[in-house]
């Protein structure tokens, strides 16, 4: 096994089960403790744009990612726009993250197609190239459409990583990204991933973009914090690339239970810890500090998607351990 040496990020969990504005605590407790990026998604709550903005105006040097945004619901004008105003009203090196997003995210509550969601991945890397240099892009595509605009804020130049599961979305990533980003993988797929990543690089002929992966963690959570996670995979359990990932881990009873369309609660009910234990981080510091390293065999960038609750509000006193466990250096302010 070879030693690697993976970067430590952190992702806003955005958890619909704690108060929204307790995101800004978590920004803020990553960013004073040393942490390099913190990534910022999009779900029920905040526009993402706005939370980054706030966030680059309350923290001192953090980097940041926005995203995955959903490329069936922002065109690559919004988010070129999107990203230039985090970036010049923050003064803030910012970066995007697209995926496809979820059935649920895309065609219920955005009311938008989701037919052709590689196509519109592609294509928007394609637009936000030239966009994000300050360049004008045009491309009429089969999904996504836009001709001729130009930034008029100071282009952010962001990097462009784009998130993916299933085969064709790695080859997209392998062929066209700045890095890929795998959100909640055992560590079986984390390895599987990190390989076809590898092999579809080299053959287009391409250096291998960086490999994130996205994992809740929780160093001493108990309960709550498991219950958190269990709550986060009941709509994951039945996704394309999630449900072959959990059949194979051995739950193919829980993801026949989602696929059938159970009511959300008998499949919570039904979810085991070991199911949970799959995808999540948890224990004590040196469980958490192993448990990392497996991931960190296989990818470059290990994001902390810390547990927030009652007793860790905000995750964080995770990430304090986490700093301590694994030597980031605190900065002074």
């Amino acid at each position: 096994m070879v030693d690697r040496q993976p970067t430590l990020a952190v992702a806003l969990g955005l958890w619909q089960d704690r108060p929204p504005h307790e995101a800004l605590e978590t920004a803020r407790a990553a960013d004073g403790l040393g942490y390099p990026e913190l990534w910022i998604g999009e779900m029920a709550t905040y526009d993402a744009f706005a939370l980054a903005t706030a966030v680059a105006l309350q923290t001192e040097r953090i980097a940041l990612t926005l995203g995955p945004l959903a490329v069936a619901v922002r065109d690559p004008m919004t988010v070129a726009v999107g990203a230039a105003s985090v970036a010049a009203l923050g003064n803030r090196r910012t970066d995007v993250a697209l995926g496809t997003s979820s059935p649920l995210v895309v065609e219920e509550w955005h009311g938008r197609d989701r037919s052709r969601p590689v196509a519109a991945l592609r294509e928007s890397v394609e637009a936000l190239r030239p966009l994000l240099a300050g360049e004008k892009a045009w491309v009429d595509g089969a999904a996504v459409r836009t001709r001729g605009y130009q930034l008029r804020l100071p282009a952010p130049g962001s990097r462009l990583t784009v998130a993916a599961f299933g085969p064709a979305a790695v080859r997209l990533a392998a062929r066209c990204a700045d890095r890929m980003v795998i959100s909640l993988p055992t560590v079986a797929a984390a390895e599987r991933l990190a390989g076809r990543l590898r092999d579809e690089a080299r053959s287009a002929g391409r250096p291998v973009p960086p490999l994130a992966a996205w994992l809740p963690v929780a160093v001493d959570g108990g309960d709550a914090a498991r219950e958190q996670i269990r709550r986060t995979l009941v709509g994951y359990l039945a996704a394309p690339g999630y449900a072959e990932m959990f059949q194979e881990a051995g739950f193919g009873d829980v993801v026949a239970l989602a696929r059938r369309r159970a009511h959300p609660r008998e499949v919570l009910d039904a979810v085991p810890d070991d199911l949970v234990d799959s995808v999540a981080v948890l224990g004590d510091e040196p469980a958490v500090r192993d448990r990392l390293a497996a991931y960190g065999q296989h990818v470059d960038e290990l994001v902390v998607l810390p547990c927030s609750t009652d007793d860790d509000p905000a995750g964080a006193r995770t990430l304090r351990a986490l700093a301590r466990a694994l030597s980031i250096p605190e900065e002074e302010s």
